[in-house]
């Protein structure tokens, strides 16, 4: 019989740790005949293999530490349902390696091919308009060309998932299918967690050292841990059908991955009154339909979803081989504390929110490599507990932040069928004859061809936001800056990456050339892979000696690099010293999630001493 402090099988469990500061010490894990032993250890437990899950589990993999990845499903993501992918997202399958990377590239649909976002009447009617979105408008692209060594993508997460877990699961992590999380408690050594095999129907535990929920919207192991959320769940209903068709016809000479439907008389949607989303080119596609959440999920038929599919497409005859279809619903809720204790939350565990602006699995991969390296320095004995306190401190502001984005880019679709004329309450007949006065070449719908454009034009603010992408900064226990101030964005923050190295901030990418064979080699590509990085100019050779020696007194590694003429890496371009925002003898460091930790602006009395009190600050020495 097991203690009354190890899993309970019934109700929701009270934190440990909460036990712990009320001063009724740690549990004991006793079971009849000794000492309680549970069925499988390890060092993590991931719960889920997402994005955020698979990404974790890749990383912990890659950089030497041991976990278990379990899934209460016999496979993974059997729905497309994240795809759009980032720069910063494709940079962290850069860091686990440039095979990774180039299989991504590999089954993904290239930036160009993601095209403009088109608004019409149906994919066979009227073109109602266009914008280029996703880093394809030349400005944009230019942008996005000097950012990130990386390219944005279309990847369907039934691609993305299997490459992450391939990857993980390939380096060490052991993987478990049909495999539920049902409970944990956490103590001060560990988190016992208990599992249903939904094979057998049995339930055992596995003591893990840390616990990451990466359980999705629905997150079990955030709500167990009773971790705090503002905002709301089901402010809106969608469904997503799932069909295939070949719709070249209508859509080859104006390729995009998004086409949005404005119809008189058709339901309202959580993201618009009708989507037709292009999974490959030209033949799979995903409609995303509205229904009133206040009513009851429609049951969406095959005769309901090809009615659906003709209507949005506009071909009467079309014949569709219907995939699956799914309903789902709009939330606008994130989390303001994403861990506790030794139980981490990640991925829509935390922000749940719609799919505009594409930030979900995005930001669900950028949780786990901010995540993964310090559970790894803890675990390696490499650094202090206290180090892991700024997962929350970095993450609980994105997770806000995104949410509020990507639900405000719901309200920002208003203008559009406020300038068509087809707002909430307007009778269809009336929409349509509002629709149609656009083509008159009196003064007013001249007025209302400007307010469309303008409308239109305004959505760049969720189809090619590359600041919200990359401009992400962090405030936290691990960053130590030295009272320097941040600078303020000179442009608009949301629509563009500016970069800079203060501390917190992502190291700006700049192409470096190798000496010897000029090879370009990336500023980031220098950086990352679970190690700290010093970059230097000519006169910083101090550092690169000082840090040699403190990395060896706290037993870990830390790559250095000194930038400059006849040395490995050369900015011939001079745009590292335009970019750098230190002189040569200053220095950068950098942590393995490519984010500036700490910078000199020049070369110091005693290098070795500030590099210790930095890292002593970072690690929680």
């Amino acid at each position: 019989m097991r203690s009354a402090n190890c899993c309970r099988p019934h109700g929701r469990e009270r934190s440990l740790s909460s036990e712990f500061s009320a001063g009724r010490g740690p549990p004991s894990f006793v079971a009849l005949g000794g000492d309680y032993m549970p069925d499988i250890t390890t060092d993590v437990l991931i719960i889920g293999t997402g994005p955020a899950g698979s990404a974790t589990a890749a990383l912990l993999s890659t950089y030497g530490v041991e976990n278990m990845a379990i899934n209460r499903y016999r496979w993974l993501a059997n729905t497309p349902r994240a795809h759009i992918t980032n720069q910063r997202a494709m940079e962290v399958l850069r860091d686990l390696g440039r095979e990774v990377e180039d299989e991504a590239y590999m089954f993904a649909t290239h930036q160009e091919l993601m095209g403009e976002n088109i608004f019409c009447e149906s994919l066979a009617g009227e073109e109602i308009g266009r914008m280029k979105a996703w880093g394809n408008h030349p400005l944009s692209k230019a942008e996005h060309l000097m950012s990130s060594p990386t390219q944005m993508n279309d990847l369907p997460q039934t691609f993305m998932e299997p490459l992450l877990f391939k990857t993980a699961c390939s380096r060490g992590t052991q993987a478990r299918m049909s495999t539920e999380y049902l409970r944990h408690e956490q103590d001060i050594e560990g988190v016992t967690t208990t599992c249903l095999d939904r094979l057998t129907g049995k339930e055992f535990t596995i003591r893990s050292k840390y616990l990451v929920g990466a359980d999705g919207g629905k997150s079990l192991v955030a709500e167990n841990e009773r971790l705090p959320f503002e905002g709301k769940m089901g402010v809106g209903g969608s469904m997503n059908i799932l069909f295939r068709a070949d719709l070249s016809k209508y859509v080859a000479h104006r390729p995009s991955v998004l086409y949005w439907v404005m119809q008189p008389g058709a339901d309202v949607g959580g993201i618009g009154m009708g989507l037709v989303r292009m999974v490959r080119p030209w033949n799979e596609w995903l409609i995303v339909w509205g229904y009133d959440i206040n009513e009851p999920e429609p049951e969406v038929t095959p005769e309901f979803a090809t009615d659906v599919a003709r209507q949005l497409i506009g071909d009467p005859d079309l014949e569709i081989e219907l995939l699956s279809a799914n309903t789902w619903t709009v939330n606008n809720y994130y989390a303001t504390k994403t861990s506790n204790g030794r139980v981490f939350c990640m991925g829509d565990a935390i922000h749940r929110h719609p799919p505009s602006n594409g930030l979900g699995s995005n930001t669900s991969i950028q949780d786990s490599f901010n995540l993964a390296w310090k559970l790894a320095m803890v675990l390696k004995g490499q650094a202090g507990e206290r180090l892991l306190e700024s997962y929350d401190a970095e993450r609980a502001p994105i997770a806000k932040q995104i949410v509020t984005r990507a639900n405000q880019s719901i309200g920002e679709t208003g203008p559009i069928f406020a300038a068509l004329g087809m707002a909430e309450g307007v009778d269809p007949e009336q929409m349509q004859k509002n629709l149609e006065a656009r083509t008159d070449g009196t003064a007013a719908a001249e007025a209302q061809r400007e307010a469309i454009r303008k409308a239109i034009a305004f959505k760049k603010y969720e189809f090619d936001a590359h600041g919200v992408e990359m401009n992400q900064r962090y405030r936290s226990n691990a960053v130590v800056t030295d009272g320097q101030i941040e600078p303020a964005f000179q442009l608009d923050a949301d629509l563009h990456y500016q970069p800079t190295t203060w501390p917190g901030a992502r190291l700006p990418h700049v192409w470096l050339y190798r000496h010897g064979d000029g090879a370009e080699t990336s500023t980031l590509d220098i950086c990352g892979h679970g190690r700290f990085t010093l970059l230097t100019g000519l006169g910083g050779e101090p550092w690169v000696e000082a840090v040699k020696k403190v990395a060896e007194e706290f037993g870990i590694e830390i790559e250095a690099h000194v930038i400059g003429p006849r040395q490995t890496y050369i900015d011939h371009s001079g745009e590292w010293a335009r970019l750098a925002e230190i002189s040569d003898s200053g220095c950068l460091l950098v942590r393995p999630d490519h984010h500036v930790c700490w910078r000199a602006s020049s070369l110091s009395d005693d290098p070795k001493a500030d590099l210790t009190r930095v890292l002593k600050t970072i690690l929680a020495r």
